[in-house]
């Protein structure tokens, strides 16, 4: 029978009481540090990026920070800063400053999105067939209906 050891468990009780998922098993007895956060984030992006920077509070990949999302509704309060598109979406913020096209699952309701890229900027918002489903010119606030957005580009 394995057991996991003291120091494992030690790991796994000061994770928790930092606000992140552990999960600790035979095979790898030290643990995989996992935040909740992070898990959201990968369960919304679809290409699964490899994060640059894992915290309780953020998620950073290239391009893109990903946050637990303030409690406001309203596009006005959602802080973004200049050359980013922000948006909420299932309780997370989502900060894109990166040009690129990032591939999306699992994006449901409603929520804010801010695009305070530079005046002009387009941010494009797909469907599954690739087709344009909408998009944003900058500056532009408001709130966006994700159902369904499967990929979208900010610039």
């Amino acid at each position: 029978m394995n057991m996991i050891k003291p120091a494992a468990l030690l790991l796994a009780a000061s994770a928790l009481v930092a606000g992140s998922t552990v999960a600790a098993t035979a095979a790898d007895p030290a643990g995989t540090r996992v935040t909740a956060l992070q898990q959201a984030a990968e369960e919304v992006l679809a290409d699964k990026p490899k994060p640059l920077h894992v915290s309780a509070d953020a998620v950073k990949y290239e391009g893109l920070t990903v946050t637990e999302a303030p409690r406001t509704k309203a596009a006005q309060d959602l802080a973004c800063g200049y050359g980013h598109l922000c948006m909420i979406v299932n309780g997370i913020k989502f900060d894109f400053y990166k040009c690129q096209t990032w591939n999306l699952t699992n994006w449901t309701g409603n929520g804010p999105f801010t695009n305070n890229q530079t005046p002009g900027t387009v941010a494009k918002f797909f469907n599954k067939d690739g087709s344009v489903r909408w998009t944003s010119t900058a500056y532009q606030a408001g709130t966006a209906t994700w159902d369904p957005i499967w990929s979208l580009r900010p610039c």
